[in-house]
């Protein structure tokens, strides 16, 4: 078999010069065989081996495959393996698995070239929490049969709520009793024990049972059933609880520190409390959510579709507060009288502030107040304390003063810059009332005889002269009178006089030669004769001076008149802004009258389907605000018109964001999870999948489906406008039998990504009966030789519509028994009443068979006995 091609050459060989020798291989049987050839080189024998190697194929293929640590996402996930071929002849494998948990193996025979590799995929559901740990088995050719492991653990994703200083799990945050107006903060760690990426959103429960918004749990069941009746409980639990951060991503085992802020507000109701002591107790429920599972909402939308999980991934926790108002009491107070005084005395009370607060101390600080002094003007007041403070009256001017002191309870407020610390702040003001009069010391004034001349300063007759006012230093002032308004011994020559000269009086001689104002006439207060009136240039302003003078006066007039008309202009404004509603549309209520306070339970349902408010970016969401939009959406629906891609420039702007955590939480799409139950194959069934967009933007859906048992689904793609509902037929068809479990994606805005998990169950057409063995006896009271009758039921317990045809079973004998309809149709999930009908005869057997063909399906046996009695 083997066999060598060579030509000797005659002559010697000389160096540098070779010979080529060609070895052929023809073998004519399966098995290597081995010889030598031998070649004699002049005195030498050099053995050459040879071996015939009949080409094998070297198939290896890995031992395991490990998927990790992965999530239950209702996802499925794939890893592959390769069957390596080291051989120089093809190799044949054949993969076989027995067991349910391994979803698919493709492929699961085939061939591999020499030298190449053969990738098998291999696909798992994470549906469920499990260890997975299977064995598939592997045939391969020349090295029989092994065994492939599969691994993997499927876990919950799962949120932990963790002390930030000691790291244990928490279940309740007490935040204590805090001042109504004030804040108090929490901190805690939110972990992620899971392998993956956790988006997550913080929701507040304001519907959970259990849960207190501003009830005294301290009083008695009839107060507080009683204070219920009285109140509008529809508080805006948002206000209360500040989550920050309240949305966020967690990588697979990191914490990350929330700040919870806790801000009692007192309770307004229709009726004021004249007890100021009122408490108010808090028991709300934080729940922290993983984004997009919200199986829970979709499921009363669902029309028998059944979610495998119907709750989202969360972890709740209690947060418990008190709120209390500030409890300070003034003795004497409010009002406060001072004795009279006069000026430069001074006059003191002893105030004792006490604070009838049994939970928590005060901060005060009072203001300052003209004419009166507080000492201490800030102080601290432990709980169920006292403490006095000195207040004196220390008049500057003489009058009567009626202040109004305003006290200042200084605590730790939310800073709006800065949500994660507090400052400190005035959250609560108290009032004081203080009445004081300061009296002028009497002085004794002598009044001597004018003797003639008149000094610088006399009453209007010259008189009397004051004594005792050496002290006083302003000169004398110019009595001047409108003109206009005497004629007393006016002459008669200046009747006529119209002009609003001033009038000089007689005592104004000593400052007449004073500067005056060029513009201004002066005339006598009699005769109303013009008066010489002189203006010295010494002293006198310049035209320029004065149109100097004139223009800043006029600046400054126009600067005050503009800040008085803006200052009016806001008034205004904040009036109608404080009216601007739907019930006032802007116009003041009349005086005394006072808008009514309407429950959320007083409004129609139907009235309740309007368009929601954005979000606040900082505000938490609530579980009733979640239901509110969800009911505005449902009743929303569309269908027909929705379009596949965003078209117009608001669509196209919309469908462009990258949506955030809280937003994506808000648009619900499921169930994650459509179960087909028991389909039959060669059968079309259709399944909905609900979209709900609760944003007030656009968003654009695209659903990615690759499956060829989903490929009948349409529309793939839609634009869902602001607050509407709308759904796309998930549409299922197969022909092959067993278990179907595959995902397929969707994205949002054609950036956020998510996967719906559907499952079926194909099986096979059939029908089923209602008893496999018939007797028909004799109806009671008929004639002999009448027929006996008898029905049986065909059920169909599947989807699908089944034909079918009944088969008498032929025997020696002919058949005395006939059915009918002998074919018919069931409708999928319901039955169809046949009758059997046996006739007797002399030769008429009693016993029958007949088979229920069914179309594309299973037979079954009908026997029939014919119960003959003589």
């Amino acid at each position: 078999q083997f066999k060598l091609i060579v030509e000797n050459p005659e002559k010697p060989i000389a160096p540098g010069l070779q010979v080529k020798a060609f070895v052929e291989y023809y073998p004519n049987s399966q098995e290597d065989l081995q010889d030598k050839l031998r070649l004699l080189v002049d005195d030498d024998v050099v053995d050459i081996p040879l071996f015939g190697l009949i080409p094998f194929c070297s198939l290896e293929i890995e031992s395991e495959i490990d998927f990790g640590e992965v999530i239950a996402s209702n996802k499925v996930i794939s890893k592959e393996i390769c069957i390596a071929n080291h051989g120089s002849s093809s190799g044949v494998f054949k993969i076989s698995y027995d067991g349910v948990v391994l979803l698919n193996i493709t492929p699961t025979n085939g061939v591999v070239k020499p030298k190449s590799k053969k990738t098998v995929k291999v696909d798992i559901c994470t549906d469920v929490p499990r260890i997975i740990k299977e064995a598939m088995k592997v045939e391969l050719q020349g090295r029989g049969c092994t065994e492939v492991l599969i691994k993997a653990v499927v876990v919950e994703q799962v949120l932990k709520v963790l002390g930030v200083s000691c790291g244990k799990v928490l279940k309740c945050i007490d935040f204590g009793a805090v001042y109504f107006g004030t804040s108090k903060t929490e901190q805690i760690s939110l972990y992620n024990e899971s392998p993956e990426n956790t988006d997550w959103v913080a929701v507040l429960e304001d519907n959970a049972i259990g849960g207190e918004m501003g009830t005294d749990l301290q009083r008695s069941t009839d107060a507080v059933l009683h204070d219920l009746s009285l109140k509008n409980r529809d508080v805006d639990v948002s206000t209360l609880i500040l989550c920050t951060p309240n949305q966020g991503t967690l990588r697979p085992f990191e914490k990350s520190l929330v700040t919870l802020c806790f801000s009692p507000e007192k309770f307004k109701g229709d009726f004021e409390e004249s007890d100021s002591s009122l408490k108010q107790d808090y028991v709300l429920f934080l729940r922290f959510e993983t984004v997009g599972n919200r199986d829970g909402y979709l499921q009363a939308l669902d029309d028998g579709a059944t979610a495998t999980r119907t709750q989202p991934h969360h972890v709740d926790l209690a947060l418990t507060g008190s709120g209390l108002p500030v409890m300070v009491t003034f003795n004497p107070g409010p009002e406060i009288n001072f004795m009279d005084c006069y000026l430069g005395e001074k006059t003191e009370v002893l105030c004792t502030l006490k604070n009838e607060s049994e939970s928590l101390p005060v901060t005060f600080s009072f203001h300052k107040a003209a004419h009166f002094n507080i000492s201490p003007e800030k102080g601290k007041i432990k709980k169920k304390s006292a403490k006095d403070v000195m207040i004196s009256f220390s008049p500057r001017q003489i009058g009567t003063f009626k202040m109004k002191q305003i006290i200042d309870i200084i605590g730790t407020g939310l800073d709006k810059n800065n949500l994660h610390d507090l400052k400190i702040i005035s959250f609560h003001q108290l009032h004081l009332s203080y009445i004081g009069v300061c009296k002028s010391k009497r002085k004794k004034i002598l009044f001597t005889i004018n003797p003639g001349l008149t000094p610088v300063i006399s009453n209007a007759t010259g008189q009397f002269v004051a004594d005792g006012d050496k002290g006083y230093t302003d000169t004398a002032p110019v009595a001047i009178l409108k003109s206009t308004q005497t004629q007393i011994h006016t002459h008669r020559m200046n009747r006529d006089c119209k002009d609003d000269a001033l009038i000089a009086f007689p005592n104004d001689r000593a400052t007449s030669i004073r500067p005056g104002e060029w513009d201004k006439k002066y005339r006598t207060i009699f005769t109303k004769t013009e008066r010489y009136n002189y203006v010295d240039p010494e002293f006198a302003y310049t035209a320029y001076e004065q149109q100097s003078i004139d223009k800043h006066k006029k600046y400054y007039a126009d600067f005050i008149s503009g800040l008085r008309q803006r200052r009016l202009e806001k008034d205004v404004a904040r009036q109608f802004y404080l009216y601007d509603d739907p019930v006032n549309i802007g116009i003041k209520p009349g005086e005394g009258l006072k808008s009514p306070n309407i429950s959320i339970t007083d409004i129609p349902k139907e009235k309740l389907q309007l368009k929601m408010a954005p979000l606040d970016h900082d505000s938490l969401l609530t579980s009733r605000k979640l239901a509110t939009i969800t009911s505005n959406s449902k009743n929303k629906e569309t269908w027909s018109w929705l379009s596949p891609a965003p078209s117009s420039a608001q669509e196209k702007e919309d469908c462009s964001l990258t949506l955030t955590h809280k937003q994506l939480h808000q648009i619900f799409i499921g169930p994650s999870t459509i179960d087909f139950g028991d389909v039959c194959v060669y059968s079309t069934t259709t399944k909905e999948l609900h979209i709900i967009n609760n944003l007030l933007v656009h968003i654009w859906v695209q659903i990615e489906i690759e499956i060829a048992e989903l490929q009948g689904t349409s529309p793939l793609s839609q634009v869902v406008p602001p607050l509407t509902k709308t759904h796309i037929p998930i549409v299922f068809e197969t022909i092959t039998l067993g278990i179907f479990k595959r995902s397929f994606a969707y994205k949002i805005n054609n950036q956020h990504i998510g996967h719906v998990l559907v499952v079926a169950n194909a099986v096979p057409i059939e029908l089923e009966l209602s008893t496999r063995e018939l007797v028909l006896n004799p109806v009671p009271g008929c004639l002999a030789e009448t027929e006996f009758r008898a029905t049986v039921r065909v059920y169909n317990p599947r989807n699908h519509p089944v034909g079918f045809t009944w088969k008498p079973v032929a025997t020696e004998r002919k058949t005395a028994f006939s059915i009918q309809p002998a074919r018919g149709i069931v409708e999928a999930y319901s039955d169809l009443e046949c009758e059997v009908v046996w006739h007797p005869g002399f030769n008429s057997p009693e016993e029958g068979e007949f088979i229920l063909c069914v179309r594309k399906g299973n037979a079954v046996d009908l026997k029939c006995f014919a119960k003959v009695t003589i």
